[in-house]
């Protein structure tokens, strides 16, 4: 497995973070990114950093609800 530079000092403590706070209510994922030491830059979460300034980039699509299935009944 290549792992490139861009990616060795993310951790993955922080992603589990980022996703916890993407599935919560506002005040919890404040909570929960507060607590994993994360800066998030933008508000919609899509760029944040970590306490040692590694940068975590988030697309928008895996921050909204898929609107393009079809629920079977």
């Amino acid at each position: 497995m290549l792992v490139t530079y861009k990616y060795f000092f993310l951790t993955p403590e922080i992603w589990d973070a980022l996703r916890a706070a993407a599935e919560a209510d506002l005040t919890l994922a404040q909570a929960i990114v507060d607590s994993a030491g994360v800066i998030v830059q933008s508000a919609d979460l899509t760029i944040c950093y970590d306490e040692r300034g590694a940068k975590y980039e988030l697309p928008k699509y895996v921050l909204s609800e898929p609107t393009n299935l079809i629920r079977e009944g």
